[in-house]
């Protein structure tokens, strides 16, 4: 049979941290329809169960389009069996007014909870954490050796147990239950390890990144198990609708904007970004505090080319004192005066010559 394992959709997140309204009602919309997506995708190549390991929705509050869509796909594949377990962004107003929650659709609580499939011989289970059971739950899983044993949950892995932490899942006290997938929610990126010597963690990571802590492919697990012999494969399914990528750029030595616009432009042709994604440069290296520098200009240079762009700043300025004590310009003096101040940090001079550096040249003050 097979199974997909996903978590952390997010849907109904505003996506306002980097985007103006119009451009975050898409992306938001976009995830949306990556969820319908991907049940589309189970449906076309034999998908039996789709594990939701958490956080489904970014808000307590869902809108009414989110919570339709949703429970529209549930019920619309029938086939499919919906495994959805809560995590610390979702609430119980998802199936508030129902008056039947869907039969595909399965939930779990506070105590552990099991399901079979396969005619039994794969089980699923699941746990919602609490302040209350965070103390219980490792002691009260009891599974069957000679099933397969699926168990979600949603949480940040560590190797020991932390006191009033719910969302701490301890993997050692994990080991040796019989576990053979350990379903994770929580961590955006994937990451796949092995338990112990019979099972495997894992946390499928987000569908769609939302910001740029969130870069690189994303999208879910495909799980194929043989229920006969117990043993299964997986892979990561990449499926995200456009891709986040942040690009280091370093500019040591350039004297010009135009300089800078070329090794960017270089950078992003190695990182592979394509015309839908959205990008962060981040301008690096050391400058001299006289180079022409316009980062808005350098943004626009860009802003065509890629569904969103933005550009930081992280440069730091070098400047040879020595260039200017003998200059009897306003220029040289202006610098003296600023280095011979005791009250201003170094770092702080270097700004403060740039910007007066500018204002005597007749330049726009960056």
């Amino acid at each position: 049979m097979k199974l997909i394992h996903c978590a952390d959709l997010h849907l109904d997140s505003k996506m306002d941290t980097n985007l103006e309204k119009e451009k975050a009602k898409e992306r938001k919309r976009e995830i949306l329809d990556t969820f319908e997506r991907m049940v589309a995708y189970a449906a076309a190549n034999g998908v039996s169960a789709i594990l939701i390991a958490g956080d489904m929705f970014d808000v307590k509050n869902i809108s009414a389009t989110a919570r339709n869509t949703v429970l529209h796909s549930i019920i619309e594949h029938s086939g499919i069996t919906f495994y959805y377990l809560r995590g610390n962004h979702d609430s119980d107003n998802f199936l508030s007014g129902l008056e039947n929650m869907p039969e595909n659709l399965k939930m779990f609580n506070s105590e552990w909870t099991s399901y079979s499939e396969a005619g039994g011989k794969v089980s699923i289970w699941g746990i919602e954490l609490s302040d209350k059971n965070t103390g219980s739950i490792y002691t009260s899983l009891l599974l069957e050796p000679d099933k397969f044993n699926i168990v979600m949950l949603h949480g940040q892995e560590s190797q020991s147990a932390a006191k009033d932490k719910a969302e701490i899942i301890n993997l050692k006290a994990l080991r040796n239950k019989g576990i053979d997938y350990l379903a994770l929610g929580h961590v955006h990126m994937n990451k796949v390890e092995k338990l112990d010597a019979r099972g495997t963690y894992c946390y499928a990571g987000c569908l769609e990144g939302r910001g740029f802590d969130e870069c690189g492919e994303r999208g879910f697990m495909l799980l194929d198990i043989d229920e006969n012999s117990g043993t299964y494969t997986y892979q990561f399914i990449p499926f995200a609708k456009r891709r986040l990528y942040t690009v280091d750029v370093d500019v040591t030595g350039c004297q010009t904007t135009a300089e800078m616009a070329s090794r960017a432009r270089q950078e992003l042709k190695n990182a592979g970004c394509g015309s839908d994604a959205l990008v962060k440069i981040v301008l690096k290296g050391e400058l001299d505090v006289e180079c022409e520098k316009d980062v808005t200009y350098l943004k626009a240079q860009f802003g065509s080319q890629f569904y969103f762009i933005k550009v930081y700043d992280e440069t730091s300025l070098k400047i040879d004192v020595d260039d200017y004590m003998l200059d009897q310009s306003l220029k040289g003096e202006y610098v003296r005066q600023v280095m011979n101040d005791e009250a201003i940090s170094d770092e702080d001079k270097k700004i403060i010559i740039r910007y007066g550096l500018q204002a005597i040249a007749g330049e726009e003050v960056q």
